[in-house]
C-alpha cells in the first residue's frame, strides 16, 4: 500500500526529463556531487567514506540490500529539483491533481444506513486548492493521517458534494485505505 506522501513523490516523478540513475556508480557520483564531497555522502548513507570512494571509482558495484534502497531513495528525492518544483506549482495554480484511491468512504450516519462507510474505489480530479494543501502539509511535516484526512476533505467535497453543489452538512471518513495513487 502506497502512503499519499510517497504517491505525491510519484506524481512529481513523471515530471523528470531525464531517468533516474540506474547503477550503483552513477546514483554514488551523483549523490557525492550533489553533497559537495564523499564525506557527507558516507555519513548520509551510514557508511565509511571509503566504501563511497569505491563505489565511486566502480569496484564496488553492488551494493547491499539496505544501502542500495538508502542510496536510490536519497538519489530520487535530489534529482531534478527544478522539474519537480514546476510541476509542484503547475499542480498547485493551474491543473490541480487526480486521486485515484481504494478506501472505505462513507458519511456520518447512524448505523444501517445507506451512507454507512464501505468499500469504494473512486478516481477524481481535484482543483489547484486541494494540490496546494496537500504539497503545504507535506512540506510542513503532516502524518499520513493529516495528509490523508486532506484527501478525504478533497474528495468529499469534489466527489460526494458535486463541489458543494449537494449534501452540505455531511462528513466525509476516510478509513482503511487499501490503495492510494496521486497523479498530475
Amino acid at each position: 500500500m502506497d502512503t499519499v506522501g510517497e504517491s505525491l513523490d510519484r506524481a512529481l516523478e513523471g515530471a523528470f526529463t531525464r531517468p533516474v540513475p540506474k547503477s550503483a556508480q552513477a546514483q554514488m557520483k551523483y549523490l557525492v556531487k550533489q553533497l559537495k564531497g564523499t564525506r557527507p555522502a558516507a555519513e548520509l548513507l551510514g557508511v565509511s567514506q571509503r566504501t563511497v570512494e569505491r563505489y565511486v571509482v566502480g569496484t564496488l558495484r553492488h551494493p547491499r540490500k539496505e544501502l542500495g534502497a538508502r542510496l536510490e531513495r536519497e538519489v530520487r528525492q535530489r534529482w531534478q529539483p527544478q522539474v519537480r518544483a514546476r510541476a509542484r506549482d503547475r499542480a498547485a495554480t493551474a491543473e490541480g491533481i487526480v486521486v485515484s484511491a481504494r478506501a472505505r468512504f462513507g458519511f456520518t450516519a447512524a448505523p444501517g444506513t445507506t451512507d454507512d462507510a464501505r468499500l469504494r474505489h473512486i478516481t477524481q480530479a481535484l482543483p489547484p486548492r486541494w494540490a496546494e494543501r496537500l504539497f503545504a502539509a507535506r512540506d510542513r511535516g503532516a502524518t499520513e493521517a493529516q495528509l490523508q484526512d486532506i484527501a478525504a476533505q478533497g474528495l468529499g467535497e469534489m466527489y460526494f458534494r458535486d463541489a458543494g453543489r449537494r449534501a452540505q452538512g455531511l462528513l466525509v471518513e476516510f478509513t482503511d485505505v487499501e490503495d492510494i495513487d496521486i497523479s498530475l
